[in-house]
């Protein structure tokens, strides 16, 4: 026994003294850029004035808002809106995380200063991860240092302290914010030839967390600090996939073998057409190419189905929990006539008529705009863009059961009919426009760059007119002439 603890004990200091062998060069290459970055004076003085500056300048429209509201009798909204400053001058800070991260790599190759550090025995992982941390723990120590001056200067002028809770969400959001920006940043840094190029692709990057931030704020207006803390953990969630792709795509042999990425538009109008055309004709297509083409979309479909089902139910029972709708709001009266029914549709104003042709040009439509959003937003806005038609239905769903009614009955009746063939049809157009979106994050010689972009988007356009298309004509004309009648079946029998 005694030997086996002995045993133990070694391999555990073994253990301990491999991962302080691992981290130290980490944490050597973090100080060495952070010394580099604090003697830049056109990155210090920004970060700086944003942290110096803006505190007082949210200070002062919080305290105008509260004398302009209060005349009003809107204290409430007044109150709500400084959580929401507390978080905008956390990010405003965080957002030279990005200056910093791009610099990183292509910064250094461009000033001829990266060869000496890629010389060293540092491994691949050690050289991104001490790159990474360098980039993040500045602009996150400016958004805190912002958002405790902001508190104070608030809690002494106007009186409010926020709860203990609610600044360690701020200040986690901040963290977490800062850290998905930083390894996206990096990611386009390592993989980019000019720290041109790669200000051009991180507009890609902080536009999605611009959007993010607004729906953060209509969060707060309503005080809803569960789902601040889900999308925190969304956040974290995302940040470990960019870190570990980061890790993964890193080598130092491409980065200093790149020179220059030129625009090709005889191979992007070829990659198009290779990934548009059929290249054996339709029965091939169909047999070989296409199921070929949906294999290959394993991550993305299994992502698409445990993001869109599992976080569609849970967004529903949390909104049923949150706002549930009078049961006096629902009138079954219409649902049991074809002819009351039918009118109800055509009036509610979300199509401009409910025919088979407004019903399928509005998913395609739909679709389309996810393939857009999925390559702007490296894929995430592709799956939001699904995940809240199905958040509805779980809504409703539930809200129907406080009626005495059955609500999988129901849902059976009312979505099954069309949605059996309308959902499978989303979900692979949905998971092509993620790979579309992420694809980017590849190195060229792995498929991946602005090559892969062009051939993926060729898959999306091929995929959505020979799968999609035909499957969202068959639903609609369904959802048009089938589940309505099934509904009035059903209405009438309970």
């Amino acid at each position: 026994m005694a030997q086996r603890v002995d045993a133990l004990t070694q391999r555990m200091g073994r253990t301990a003294r491999a991962a302080a062998d691992g981290v130290g060069p980490v944490l050597t290459i973090m100080s060495r850029e952070m010394r580099d970055t604090l003697r830049d004076w056109r990155i210090v003085v920004p970060i700086v004035v944003l942290v110096t500056i803006f505190p007082v300048l949210a200070n002062f429209v919080a305290s105008s808002g509260v004398g302009f509201l209060s005349r009003y009798g809107g204290d409430l909204i007044a109150e709500r809106l400084f959580p929401f400053l507390m978080l905008v001058v956390g990010f405003f800070p965080s957002t030279f995380s990005l200056v910093i991260a791009l610099e990183t790599f292509v910064g250094e190759k461009e000033r001829r200063s990266l060869e000496p550090l890629l010389a060293t025995p540092l491994s691949d992982v050690q050289l991104y991860l001490g790159k990474l941390l360098a980039a993040t723990v500045p602009p996150v120590l400016a958004s805190y240092l912002g958002m405790v001056v902001y508190t104070l200067m608030l809690g002494l002028v106007v009186g409010w302290w926020p709860d203990l809770s609610l600044f360690i969400l701020a200040m986690a959001l901040s963290t977490i914010e800062s850290v998905v920006m930083v390894a996206g940043a990096v990611i386009v840094s390592s993989q980019s030839t000019s720290v041109r190029a790669a200000n051009l692709v991180a507009s890609f990057i902080i536009v999605p967390m611009a959007l993010l931030l607004q729906a953060e704020a209509s969060l707060l207006l309503f005080a809803n600090y569960d789902a601040l803390w889900l999308i925190g953990l969304g956040l974290l969630i995302v940040a470990t996939l960019l870190v570990r792709l980061g890790v993964r795509v890193f080598s130092r042999e491409q980065l200093l073998g790149r020179e220059i990425d030129e625009l090709d538009l005889k191979a992007g109008l070829s990659t198009l057409w290779g990934a548009l055309w059929p290249r054996r004709g339709l029965v091939h297509l169909y047999r070989r190419e296409i199921p070929r083409l949906i294999r290959g979309l394993k991550m993305e479909l299994l992502v698409t189905v445990l993001v869109v089902g599992a976080g569609g139910l849970l967004i529903g029972m949390w909104a049923v929990h949150h706002w549930p709708l009078p049961v006096e709001i629902f009138n079954l009266e219409p649902m049991t006539d074809p002819t009351a029914l039918e009118s109800l549709m055509d009036q509610s104003g979300l199509l401009p008529s409910f025919s088979t042709g407004a019903v399928f040009l509005n998913n395609v439509r739909a679709l389309l705009l996810a393939g857009v959003l999925g390559l702007l937003s490296l894929g995430t806005l592709a799956l939001l863009l699904l995940l809240i038609p199905v958040a509805l239905i779980a809504y409703i769903g539930m809200q129907i059961g406080q009626l005495g009614i059955s609500p999988w009955l129901f849902l059976a009746v009312t979505v099954l009919p069309h949605g059996i063939i309308e959902l499978p049809a989303a979900i692979v157009a949905t998971a092509q426009a993620m790979r579309m979106g992420d694809v980017i994050l590849q190195p060229p010689d792995e498929g991946g760059g602005v090559l892969g972009i062009v051939r993926e988007a060729g898959h999306f356009i091929k995929v959505l007119a020979l799968i999609v298309a035909p499957l969202l004509l068959i639903a609609a004309w369904v959802e048009v002439h089938v589940t309505p009648r099934l509904l009035v079946w059903f209405m009438n029998r309970l």
